[in-house]
C-alpha cells in the first residue's frame, strides 16, 4: 500500500475539509456511529491507494468512494440497523424525532434526503455519485418525502392520541 508520491495534495487539508461532512452522510446511510467512522476512514485509505492523479474534484470523488463502501456495508449478512444512537451530536428533543423518522427508511432512501437536503447536491450530482440515473434519483427522492411525510404525520398523529 504505497502512496501516489507525484500527486500534489494537502493530506490534513483534504481529511480537515471533508471528514465532517463524509460522516454526516455516512451515519445517515448506515445508522451507526462506529460504521460510518469505518467507512470514512476507509474512503480515504481508497484514496491513498486508487485515487487519479489528475482528480479535479477530491471531495466528489470521496463522496461516491463512500456512498458506494456503505452500499456494500449494507448488504453484509450481520449487520443489523437498531434504534437510533443517543450519542448523535447536536439534535435538540425536538429533532430527535425526526431523526428517528429518518433512520426508519430504508438506506437507499436515506441516502438520497441526506445528499439532497443535507449536503446539497442536485439530483443529477447525486446520480452520478450513487451510479444511477438522474430519473431513478428523481423517482427515489420523490418517494422517500412521501415516506418520511407518511412517518412523520404518524408520529405526530400518535403524540395527539
Amino acid at each position: 500500500m504505497s502512496q501516489k508520491s507525484n500527486r500534489p495534495v494537502d493530506w490534513e487539508k483534504l481529511v480537515t475539509d471533508n471528514e465532517n461532512r463524509l460522516y454526516r452522510a455516512a451515519l445517515a446511510i448506515l445508522g451507526h456511529p462506529q460504521e460510518a467512522e469505518d467507512a470514512v476512514q476507509d474512503a480515504f485509505v481508497r484514496y491513498l491507494e486508487k485515487a487519479p492523479d489528475d482528480l479535479a474534484n477530491p471531495s466528489a470523488w470521496l463522496t461516491r468512494v463512500l456512498v458506494n463502501g456503505c452500499k456494500s456495508r449494507l448488504r453484509l449478512a450481520w449487520r443489523r440497523v437498531g434504534p437510533l444512537p443517543e450519542t448523535l451530536a447536536a439534535p435538540g428533543p425536538e429533532e430527535l424525532e425526526e431523526l428517528e423518522e429518518l433512520f426508519a427508511l430504508p438506506p437507499e432512501d436515506r441516502a438520497v434526503i441526506h445528499l439532497h437536503y443535507y449536503e446539497g447536491y442536485s439530483t443529477g450530482e447525486i446520480a452520478g455519485l450513487l451510479g444511477q440515473r438522474p430519473g431513478t434519483v428523481r423517482s427515489r427522492l420523490s418517494r422517500a418525502r412521501t415516506k418520511l411525510k407518511r412517518l412523520l404525520e404518524e408520529s405526530q398523529k400518535g403524540e395527539f392520541e
